[in-house]
């Protein structure tokens, strides 16, 4: 992974990463920053649970999560990442490694810029979601890759939902979601065809257009941290691996 670390719908269209990427004058910078904090909402707690399965207390990972962002979002160093900088969380995670490494080389915690929350946090819940983490013996490194693929299924869930909600068909979202990996859900397609007084053989199409649409959105959300088209669907399988869907 090369990069300065030292300072601390439908179709698919330009990626924010490959925006990052391209900013190599002034010009882009505000867009690049744009896009780099829209990135960086998104792994706030794949970042806490690395730093907390390094050792730290969970207000010191709260702080140290924010003191990061801060340092990350703030700096210049946007100018001298190299263009085959490659997935967006292979290069997070090994600047936060250096962040790390520097704060225990100075042997201090504390949050910077006066006190502004960079990322709302919520303390209690992130560390209450690290604890169900099951296995207690795993790396700081498998326990980031599983949490950067949860959130990116719970993003792309989410941005489906607001899809069905803004054409009113939300309680059918619902009702139907439990297909998208299984098939187990809530109700039988009968029960769910009586309920919304369509046939099981509509049920059958609403149910397999859920699924293309949710490939689709997955596939643009990786396209957003990869460098290219071409690892997309490496970066599905990887992903597919190791939440086992």
């Amino acid at each position: 992974m090369r990069g300065d670390c030292s300072g601390g719908q439908g179709t698919f269209h330009t990626t924010h990463w490959s925006v990052i990427l391209a900013a190599r004058t002034q010009d882009n910078g505000t867009a690049a920053r744009e896009a780099l904090a829209s990135l960086c909402s998104a792994y706030w707690f794949p970042l806490y649970a690395f730093i907390r399965r390094n050792g730290f207390a969970p207000a010191d990972a709260e702080d140290l999560t924010q003191e990061f962002f801060y340092n990350f979002l703030r700096r210049d160093s946007l100018l001298n990442v190299n263009p085959l900088a490659g997935k967006f969380r292979s290069y997070l995670l090994g600047c936060l490694k250096h962040f790390l490494s520097n704060q225990r080389r100075d042997q201090k915690i504390q949050r910077r810029g006066g006190g502004m929350t960079i990322l709302s946090l919520d303390g209690a819940a992130a560390d209450s979601l690290y604890l169900r983490e099951a296995a207690d013996n795993i790396t700081p490194e498998v326990l980031f890759e599983r949490r950067w693929a949860l959130t990116v299924l719970d993003q792309t869930m989410e941005e489906l939902r607001r899809e069905y909600v803004r054409r009113a068909s939300g309680e059918m979202f619902d009702d139907l979601r439990g297909f998208l990996t299984s098939s187990e859900a809530s109700a039988s397609r009968a029960e769910l065809a009586k309920k919304h007084g369509i046939s099981a053989g509509a049920i059958d199409v609403s149910i397999h257009r859920l699924r293309q649409r949710f490939g689709a959105l997955l596939r643009e959300q990786i396209l957003r941290t990869v460098s290219s088209r071409g690892e997309v669907e490496e970066e599905l399988r990887y992903l597919v691996s190791i939440v086992g869907i």
